[in-house]
């Protein structure tokens, strides 16, 4: 499993995801986006996004962690943690010394150390977006920040990430359908190509 940066070609899958997730395509850029997968059979498992605003002040940029998504057979692995990764340094190797979230995931991103910002604090641009995604998307969104160089992955994910391999997501198509279902008693039924036997 590895993460590395979206191309061209992955356009179309990002839009069907983050549209099927009902996750924040607002401003979409597929080169802003990075997304995991796994070595072995080429899948694409998760994927997430960096959005740069202006700040404050016309020298000033803000980052923010967006549109971060795992695909069903591949949670619990470790796959959205190293697409934060991914991001966060992403993010200080374009110079940004802070990266914003602003999400109801805060619980997940305080592991990685992530800290909640009061509203009063929060860069003008990042403000005005939390209102509109609280409208938008996310009723529960709240404000996170971490320093690039504070991030930590914990090992138990890190170890995950190595060991990841897709599993089935769980069906939700019910029990098997049986001619019974459906009125037939398939002991006395006879069908159009019945031979007889």
């Amino acid at each position: 499993m590895y993460v590395r940066d979206a191309k061209n070609r992955d356009e179309a899958w990002l839009l069907e995801h983050i549209e099927a997730m009902d996750l924040d395509e607002t401003a979409f850029r597929s080169r802003d986006y990075v997304i995991a997968v796994d070595e072995e059979s080429n899948a694409r498992a998760g994927f997430g996004r960096v959005r740069l605003h202006k700040g404050d002040e016309p020298e000033e940029g803000i980052c923010e962690l967006t549109s971060i998504g795992v695909l069903d057979g591949w949670t619990g692995h470790g796959v959205g943690a190293h697409v934060v990764e991914r991001l966060v340094d992403g993010a200080e190797a374009k110079g940004f010394d802070r990266v914003y979230s602003l999400t109801s995931a805060h619980e997940y991103l305080a592991q990685f150390g992530f800290e909640a910002v009061p509203e009063p604090e929060l860069p003008d641009a990042l403000a005005d977006r939390l209102e509109a995604k609280r409208e938008r998307l996310d009723p529960d969104a709240v404000p996170m920040a971490i320093d690039t160089d504070g991030f930590q992955m914990p090992d138990r994910l890190r170890e995950r990430f190595k060991r990841a391999a897709e599993s089935e997501p769980e069906s939700d198509s019910g029990p098997e359908e049986t001619p019974e279902d459906f009125g037939i008693n398939p002991d006395e039924a006879t069908y159009k190509y019945d031979t007889g036997r």
